[in-house]
């Protein structure tokens, strides 16, 4: 018998004030319309989606998928525009944005923003964002990370109806122009593996294929796949990390098909041996068959300890496939983001995408936090540490003692005949070199466009230049390039602060038609941490609420707060058995500066808010 009394009922969310979007502005200028710039008024009588992204980011990368079927679906009637707005240095290069589009098949217009003004217009705090905007040019919803693209169709359908019924939808082609389609033989290549043969095999990620070049590094020898986006027979869609496996056989990590696929050399038949096709969400299994449990934009592979390592940068985690009794599993990281070294299981990584044995340890190139750390055995399982790399937001190119040096979102990292490692440290363009020897790290080479893996041919070292399309041949060991040491810190504004108490409330609330899923107990979870520790005396750690009352200390004036936030929700259809479930989920990095005036409280959005149309 329950005493409790019964939950009032929840009183309707208050109509809020229209608010009109903001003007696009952004120093970059525009891609993919043919020179045009454009305004807001351009896209009257549209639904218009913002796309807040900036290209290092793998939450991103997904939404871009996410959102593939709506705007062909929807094409006569909704327009996408990213908005790119950099975390990195690199990323506010106009070159390299206009790369990224091309190389992830960005098919809408991109402002480049490298100041962050459209971000800071809209007051985004996270990479990705969605905003959506009614053809009348008042924001109706803005949605943080990404599993949106469900709530966000039902939304343009809405709108859709509406406009059409009130003469304000204007139907028509977009402003979308497409570049002129480039001749090479790679195109933006991830990763490179030398074959027995002494050919490489590599992975050509926007062309959607793998290429067996010659000894020589650039005679085509044959093409693999079909060259079209796809999941089955011989279709990739953007191929990257290869490993070659005892019986000689080819591991490949089709990153966006959220699978492991293994290519037989001698008949170039393809098969799937690990991965649904679909991305892995919160709550889904985590091992098991490895044909039914789903993965997570794996981007780097490694044959290590009798397994197939995994990095899997979709959910910061390094999972394993055992090829003899054909099941995955999770073996180190938490899906929480950052740099925490410890046992495997408690460890944080950011996005690992380069992997290379080496004896007892597997070198991980966590790009996210600009690091290099590697995984090795203990007593009781394995445990991470970290070799060079301090967190999320410092980085920068800098040689000398490991504990001062930096690096800039590297990719890859390659085990040396030494024992050093040479790391790929794509955002600076540059071949590092580490060596546990001595605790030094040092340069190797600079002037390569965005090295994204790197493999010993001999006494060479064969670099992907995967911004110059091609392999580049650098001599072993080579004489060490002197650069000056420079550092980064991410370039986002200082949320101000008020000292003491600080309320955090993240906001969230079921996308229309959904509600909270409590079924199976709170639906809801909130981990808050900050760097320095030392910034919170109270609050950090993990709840189901989304609210929570921190601490800050005075001696601290600033710093970062990391929030995870997660909420489960499922169709509000009494009539349905089987309701279809979503889980919303989002990390966020806080800037956070501490003064007399700040405010004493910090919302976050998690998920839509209410469409006022």
């Amino acid at each position: 018998m329950n005493d409790a009394a019964p939950a009032p009922t929840p009183a309707p969310a208050p109509r809020r004030a229209r608010l009109r979007a903001p003007e696009l502005i952004g120093k970059g200028g525009w891609i993919n319309t043919g020179g045009k710039d454009l305004k807001l008024a351009d896209f009257r009588g549209r639904t218009l989606i913002l796309d807040f992204w900036t290209f290092c980011c793998i939450n991103c990368l997904h939404v871009l998928d996410e959102l593939r079927e709506l705007e062909e679906k929807h094409r006569d009637t909704v327009v996408i525009v990213g908005v790119h707005s950099p975390k990195f240095v690199h990323e506010a290069e106009h070159a390299a944005v206009v790369d990224a589009v091309e190389r992830y098949e960005v098919h809408h217009p991109v402002l480049d923003d490298p100041e962050l003004a459209t971000w800071k217009q809209y007051a985004v705090r996270a990479w990705p964002t969605l905003v959506v905007i009614d053809p009348e040019g008042y924001v109706v919803a803005q949605h943080a990370g990404e599993g949106h693209a469900h709530a966000i169709a039902k939304l343009v359908e809405e709108l859709e109806a509406e406009h059409e019924a009130k003469g304000t939808l204007r139907r028509g082609d977009g402003p979308y122009v497409a570049p002129e389609p480039v001749a090479s033989d790679l195109r933006f290549p991830g990763k490179a593996l030398l074959l027995p043969s002494g050919n490489f095999l590599v992975s050509d990620s926007t062309r959607h294929q793998l290429v067996e070049l010659a000894a020589d590094g650039e005679s085509v020898v044959r093409r693999i796949g079909s060259g079209e986006r796809g999941f089955g027979g011989d279709s990739f869609s953007e191929p990257q990390g290869l490993a070659l496996l005892p019986d000689g056989r080819v591991v490949v990590a089709d990153t966006v098909n959220h699978a492991l696929r293994v290519l037989d050399l001698e008949s170039g038949a393809v098969e799937t041996v690990a991965g649904t096709g679909r991305q892995w969400w919160q709550g889904s299994p985590t091992s098991g068959p490895a044909l039914e449990v789903d993965l997570s934009s794996p981007w780097d592979v490694a044959w290590w300890q009798g397994k197939v390592w995994i990095a899997m940068a979709g959910v910061h985690q390094l999972w394993t496939w055992d090829p003899e009794a054909g099941t995955v599993e999770v073996a180190a990281g938490t899906t929480n983001e950052g740099l925490h070294d410890g046992p495997a299981a408690e460890a944080w990584f950011a996005q690992p995408s380069g992997l290379a044995a080496a004896g007892d340890r597997l070198w991980v190139a966590d790009s996210e936090t600009s690091a290099l750390r590697y995984v090795h055995p203990t007593d009781t399982g394995y445990a991470v540490t970290s070799a060079v790399g301090t967190g999320l937001f410092d980085f920068g190119h800098r040689d000398g003692d490991a504990a001062q040096a930096l690096l800039q979102h590297p990719l890859g990292v390659t085990a040396l005949p030494d024992g050093s490692v040479a790391v790929c440290d794509t955002y600076n363009h540059a071949l590092r070199r580490y060596d546990p020897a001595t605790g030094q790290v040092s340069t190797l080479a600079t002037d390569l466009r965005e090295p994204s893996d790197a493999v010993l041919a001999g006494e060479d070292i064969v670099v992907v230049e995967s911004a110059r399309h091609r392999l580049t041949r650098l001599r072993l060991p080579e004489e060490a390039v002197r650069v000056d040491a420079v550092a980064h810190r991410t370039q986002r504004a200082a949320t101000e602060v008020a000292p003491g108490t600080l309320r955090l409330d993240v906001v969230f609330r079921a996308p229309s038609g959904q509600k909270l899923d409590t079924r199976y107990g709170p639906s809801t979870r909130l981990l808050v941490s900050s760097t320095p520790p030392e910034l919170l005396t109270g609050g950090e750690g993990a709840g189901t609420d989304l609210f929570r009352e921190l601490e800050l200390n005075p001696a601290v004036t600033e710093g970062v707060l990391h929030v995870s936030a997660m909420a489960a929700s499922c169709d509000d259809d009494p009539a349905n058995e089987y309701p279809a479930c979503h889980v919303h989920q989002q990390d966020w990095g806080v800037p956070v500066r501490v003064t007399a005036d700040g405010a004493a409280r910090l919302p976050l959005v998690l998920a839509g808010m209410d469409d006022q149309h």
